[in-house]
């Protein structure tokens, strides 16, 4: 049976965990797109919107501070692919953990893998996203619009 790989990628920030953390919750401030809905605490539940290009609804399910962030995608409509529902019960979890005196940020779309017709433009999307706007907004205080 072929292994699975789930999309991932990490940086390293000059920031405390703490302070990636409490950045990464403020999701409308990186992930480009219409987000409405809460995105603090566990349960917590949010919407983004780009376009007619995708929609999805995330619940916060694991939310420990300065250690990690999972959501749980609960709905998805992704109109790129056949497949509209592809990350639906998908997990995005952001795994964050001290490195001497920078900060570890880990990120992982669970279920997104190289099998689903999706896989070449959401993990591309999400590579900007995490290496470039995330990146930005913890450092700079601002995102950057990666699409």
């Amino acid at each position: 049976m072929e292994r699975q790989t789930h999309y991932t990628t990490s940086i390293l920030l000059d920031k405390s965990p703490e302070e990636v953390f409490n950045t990464i919750n403020n999701v409308g401030g990186w992930w480009q797109g219409e987000i409405n809905g809460s995105t603090g605490k566990v349960n917590d539940e949010f919407t983004y919107q780009m376009g007619d290009v995708h929609f999805s609804k995330q619940k916060v399910i694991e939310s420990l501070p300065g250690k990690k962030v999972v959501w749980l995608v609960t709905d998805s409509e992704i109109n790129f692919v056949s497949d509209k529902k592809e990350w639906v019960n998908t997990k995005i979890v952001f795994d964050i953990s001290p490195e001497g005196e920078k900060t570890r940020l880990t990120f992982t779309h669970r279920g997104l893998v190289p099998a689903i017709e999706c896989y070449g433009g959401c993990s591309g999307a999400w590579q900007n996203l995490i290496e470039k706007s995330l990146f930005s907004y913890i450092n700079t205080g601002k995102g950057v619009d990666v699409f």
